[in-house]
């Protein structure tokens, strides 16, 4: 046994340098029961194998054959059911499922190679239509299928509400621009009485428009990096996992504030086109 000292307060590390060649019969066969980890065993088998033959590149379909071929034997010389004994009947393990599947249609004997049993696979599939083709179907890989899923469309449902949070926004902001057109309009007529043009009328509601997105968009930015320090706190609470932290990239703060400017930007446009468009006689004549 190698013990490294404590250095500092820090956990002492201890490392066990032999190496017994021998399996663990009650760890493995708990390890076979669970789906998780019946299906990270057999891929983390495929992905080794394939990297070790000198793979740099490989599609998953080469990966599901590598571990079509490595439960081979398992299944069919000791039988054994992977991801538990089915108490229905009903074999559950799709990988389990496929080397049946193809016990069935081949020849195959239990220790087949398995350039014979990729050959054998090939030759099926192409014979049939995708829907018919031998494949492994995950449970686990299904569920997180399901999940993301649901999330992706979480997350669709929560950018629609943004998108028309943003629509109505702009328009509020445009319909205040407008007011505060309206409400200058002396203010206007000065202006132009003492020599700005058209453009120059313009130039200030713009640069106003654009003041206010900056502004929003600021104190958007810091409202929600407050929220964040409680939100971490309660995932820490609820979670247990440290690690996992709500955070807001500066890059993606800054993205936020110029399309907060942008958007106040373009609802301005319209009501600074009617400023400056406004007749400098008739607005000097407004009370």
């Amino acid at each position: 046994m190698v013990e490294y000292p404590d250095l500092q307060g820090k956990n002492i590390l201890e490392i066990e340098p032999k190496y017994y060649n021998n399996l663990n019969i009650d760890g493995f066969s708990k390890m076979m029961k669970s789906p998780s980890y019946c299906y990270k065993f057999y891929w983390l088998e495929a992905i080794i194998q394939l990297i070790s033959e000198g793979k740099t590149e490989s599609t998953f379909d080469e990966i599901i054959d590598e571990m079509i071929t490595n439960a081979w034997y398992s299944v069919r010389e000791f039988h054994i059911h992977l991801s538990g004994m089915p108490l229905d009947g009903q074999i559950k393990d799709g990988l389990e499922r496929a080397v049946l599947l193809l016990t069935e249609l081949s020849e195959l004997s239990a220790n087949a190679s398995k350039v014979e049993i990729k050959n054998a696979i090939k030759q099926y599939n192409s014979s049939v239509s995708e829907d018919d083709q031998i494949d492994y179907t995950d449970y686990v890989a299904l569920l997180m299928s399901s999940v993301t899923t649901i999330i992706n469309a979480i997350s669709y449902v929560l950018i629609a509400f943004v998108a028309i949070s943003l629509v109505v926004s702009s328009i509020m902001i445009g319909i205040i621009t407008y007011i505060s057109v309206l409400e200058r309009t002396k203010e206007i007529g000065i202006l132009r009485a003492i020599g700005a043009s058209k453009r120059d009328i313009s130039r200030v509601f713009n640069a106003e428009t654009l003041i206010e997105g900056f502004c929003s968009g600021a104190i958007g930015i810091g409202i929600t990096l407050l929220l964040i320090i409680p939100i971490n706190l309660v995932v820490h609470h609820l979670t247990g996992i440290e690690s996992l932290n709500a955070i807001l990239p500066v890059a993606g703060g800054a993205a936020l504030v110029v399309i907060s400017m942008a958007l106040t930007f373009i609802a301005g446009l319209i009501p600074s086109g009617i400023a400056a468009r406004k007749d400098p006689v008739e607005a000097l004549r407004t009370e």
